[in-house]
């Protein structure tokens, strides 16, 4: 068994090839590789859909590189992008899907690019393609979805790939099924989603796509109201204001670097406004997490804190320290995103789950 996974970001392509190997009954990765793409050239392309024959002929390129053929490969699955709302589970890449995809209906993202480059792939093959766990799954409940002025609700836009992954896989470690526990899952990367996972549904989670909930290194977290109102009149275009709160915002706006790396060396050199905007982004993701805290009602089984984030000690050590008496806290750092889709692939390929039709 092979499964192709692939996971389209705006200036790379991460792409991985799975084997399950027969003795151990475990799945291998046996490739992967971080395509990065050419500044100049994604430059040319005017639309998403027009880079989709430049990123294939590169994934193309990968499994050449390893001796791979498409043939051999039993599943081919992408991250999925910005669909309507949708539940939790594996779909297949259908043309309704694809022309949503394509046309950008509800929203551009790179990751509109992941089931539309797996299908040109399987297709060539005459095989169907998947996606697993976009952004858009909503489960949330229906009170969480009031913002408090009626017209504007709440979203459902997470890291929900990567949140189900690591909540299953703690499901399995501690031998109690996903659909039993009560979790607070922290998926702190670029961006910052925090859920709260009752009996396997993320029933209350921050719209992390749109920056709301903490500040992230690049995202400005829930603002002031007043003062987003202020923002919005100062003269700059409703995508200024949207670029400031999704990508400029958060850490980089204060410190004019998304790399949590560099500004553990900031910390290392005792600059004060590296210290303070790290202790702001602590307190906001520890307020969070004890946000949802109590909605459990005493029953949470365990924190469980991935992404990216999870592996600088700056910022994890001192999380760990404010949050430790809400429970036990278990880390799976890192994205996990293409193991993830792996994983969702071969539960559909040994007939464990059945694909959903968008």
């Amino acid at each position: 068994m092979r499964i192709l996974t692939i996971n389209p970001g705006s200036t790379s392509t991460k792409v991985a090839v799975f084997q399950k190997i027969v003795k151990t009954n475990k799945t291998k990765r046996i490739a992967k590789a971080t395509i990065k793409h050419d500044d100049s050239r994604m430059l040319q392309f005017e639309s998403l859909a027009e880079q989709l024959p430049y990123r294939e002929s590169l994934i193309r390129e990968f499994l050449e590189e390893y001796d791979i053929e498409l043939p051999t490969i039993d599943g081919f699955i992408g991250r999925g992008g910005l669909l309507r709302p949708m539940q939790s589970g594996l779909y297949r890449v259908n043309d309704k899907m694809m022309n949503e995809l394509r046309e950008n209906n509800h929203g551009e993202h790179a990751s509109n690019l992941g089931g539309l480059i797996a299908q040109r792939l399987a297709k060539s093959v005459d095989k169907e393609a998947y996606i697993a766990d976009p952004v858009v799954v909503d489960e949330m409940s229906e009170v969480a979805k009031f913002s408090g002025l009626n017209g504007i609700e709440r979203r459902s836009l997470f890291h929900a790939l990567n949140q189900k992954a690591v909540a299953r896989t703690y499901a399995e470690e501690v031998g109690i099924p996903y659909e039993k526990l009560h979790l607070i899952v922290a998926h702190l990367g670029g961006g910052i989603s925090v859920g709260y996972h009752e009996k396997g549904k993320v029933v209350d989670v921050n719209n992390a796509l749109d920056g709301d909930g903490p500040m992230s290194p690049e995202r400005s977290g829930s603002l002031p109201v007043c003062g987003v109102i202020d923002l919005c009149f100062s003269g700059q275009t409703q995508a200024e204001v949207s670029k400031l709160i999704k990508s400029y915002g958060g850490m980089f706006s204060y410190l004019n670097t998304k790399d949590a790396e560099e500004v553990s060396d900031m910390l290392a050199d005792d600059r004060v406004e590296a210290i303070r905007v790290v202790n702001a982004m602590v307190h906001q993701i520890a307020k969070e997490i004890g946000a949802l805290y109590a909605l459990t009602k005493g029953q949470l089984d365990a924190i469980i804190l991935t992404g990216g984030l999870a592996y600088n000690q700056d910022i994890i050590q001192p999380l760990l320290e404010t949050i430790d008496h809400l429970g036990d806290i278990t880390l799976y750092p890192g994205e996990n995103e293409l193991e993830a889709l792996a994983f969702n692939m071969r539960a559909f390929l040994e007939k464990q789950i059945e694909a959903k039709e968008y």
